[in-house]
């Protein structure tokens, strides 16, 4: 991602930095171009933007999940969906860009941490309650913290299940250990707090 703060950070350095929109098995899906807002669809690829679980489009204006279809003879892919939020700005060219996950995996450092990377830290460690892993950015990072309810604070614990959070994600993070029924009883595991403007 290309957040507005580190864009300021190139511009403030004097450097012309643009973002690009793309996937290992699309290529180049959009672009910014100089000037203009969000960012330009590849005219080689045909664009929707449909609610996600349904496949069905969204108003103009209206966030969805990404959906691409690439005739290409060698290697055709028909309504693609990416898993990506974004909105067609007016005129049905261009995107807002990147807006998030459409479901509740996340990006960290380029490498995806889902839902059930979340169970299975749960299922090591059944003395802990509810699980929900926060994601943020720092100083031009991402950043990650694990909190979980546990009946009492024990730096012991948070240790043993910051050790699972590495092997099972392959990243490392925080773990906060937080009183029984702290969290919310709403079905969410990861939240992705980073900004997406």
């Amino acid at each position: 991602a290309f957040p507005a703060s580190l864009q300021a950070e190139f511009r403030e350095r004097g450097i012309a930095a643009a973002q690009a929109y793309a996937t290992a098995d699309v290529g180049f899906i959009a672009y910014e171009t100089p000037g203009e807002p969000g960012l330009l669809v590849n005219e080689g690829l045909i664009l929707e933007i449909v609610r996600p679980g349904t496949g069905d489009p969204v108003p103009e204006g209206e966030v969805g999940e990404i959906v691409v279809t690439v005739l290409d003879l060698d290697r055709p892919l028909i309504r693609y969906a990416l898993g990506d939020l974004t909105a067609f700005l007016p005129g049905g060219r261009r995107i807002r860009g990147w807006m998030g996950r459409a479901d509740q995996s996340a990006k960290v450092k380029g490498m995806f941490v889902r839902p059930e990377q979340v169970a299975e830290i749960a299922r090591r460690h059944p003395e802990l309650g509810r699980l929900r892993l926060v994601v943020t950015r720092a100083d031009e990072a991402d950043a990650m913290a694990l909190r979980a309810e546990s009946p009492a604070p024990d730096a012991a614990l948070a240790e043993r299940v910051a050790e699972t959070l590495r092997a099972v994600t392959k990243l490392r993070g925080t773990v906060d250990l937080v009183a029984p029924g702290s969290l919310p009883n709403d079905g969410k595991v990861i939240a992705d707090e980073r900004p997406v403007g």
